[in-house]
């Protein structure tokens, strides 16, 4: 019986493959991860504009967050459907799809005035995906006419298949610390409620105030010092223990 025989990955791949594991092992933050991907990406289609897009989980939209040509007004703010435009049917269908010319023609095709790289002849869209869920896709623009190779399809849709799990990991690690930084906040400003209560009691009985008119004084002491209101509220609360102290030593 014949024995298969494969051929030996190159040098470039096996470099591309140790940078790939070193990322996906990394700890890296979303935007530093979503930057490797458009270097990845450059260095295996030399490409002339690499778009990475990701599905929004809280709208369920395909948004722009990386690019090779600068977009920064853009990054978060073009959206699509799934479904919409080649990016949508990429991730709705779990597909590649690699146009060599005239990428515009394409019926599927969406034009965003904003991005230069519509413009450009050729396009390659292969999913972003993680536990066999697409997350995102990739997008790779050249401006002439140029053939997608097999090699080139296979180790775009491997990045995005192995980055994929990586994106994910950023995703819920940036997700956990905005949550922890929501909780903090909270927190805060629970205990800033609680300080400013007290010290409206304080001044409530000092001067016999309402509510309402101790607030007010409250708030007012505060924008003509240009001092936190919690600030205030502590000083008063300070002052109104060493006046009780005091009052106790005599």
């Amino acid at each position: 019986m014949a024995t298969a025989i494969f051929p030996e990955p190159s040098a470039s791949q096996v470099a591309l493959l140790h940078r790939i594991s070193n990322i996906v092992s990394s700890e890296l933050s979303l935007d530093e991860m979503l930057g490797e991907i458009v270097g990845l990406t450059v260095q295996v289609t030399h490409c002339d504009a690499c778009l990475v897009y990701l599905v929004e989980r809280s709208t369920n939209e395909i948004v722009l967050r990386a690019s090779q040509v600068p977009h920064q007004g853009d990054l978060g703010n073009i959206r699509m459907q799934v479904g919409e435009g080649i990016t949508g049917w990429v991730v709705e269908h779990h597909s590649v799809v690699a146009l060599p010319e005239n990428a515009a023609a394409d019926r599927r095709f969406k034009y965003f005035q904003a991005l230069i790289e519509d413009t450009y002849e050729a396009f390659l869209s292969v999913p972003l995906v993680s536990g066999g869920e697409v997350i995102g896709a990739i997008n790779v623009h050249h401006r002439e006419p140029h053939y997608h190779t097999p090699d080139e399809i296979s180790l775009l849709t491997f990045i995005g298949e192995q980055m994929g799990n990586a994106i994910s990991k950023s995703i819920l690690t940036d997700e956990n610390l905005r949550l922890q930084e929501e909780t903090v906040e909270m927190r805060r400003q629970l205990e800033t409620r609680k300080i400013v209560e007290r010290a409206k009691g304080i001044l409530q009985h000092r001067h016999n105030l309402t509510e309402e008119e101790a607030y007010l004084r409250l708030r007012n002491e505060s924008r003509r010092l240009r001092r936190p209101m919690r600030e205030l509220a502590e000083a008063i609360i300070l002052s109104e223990d060493l006046s009780r102290k005091s009052e106790i030593a005599q």
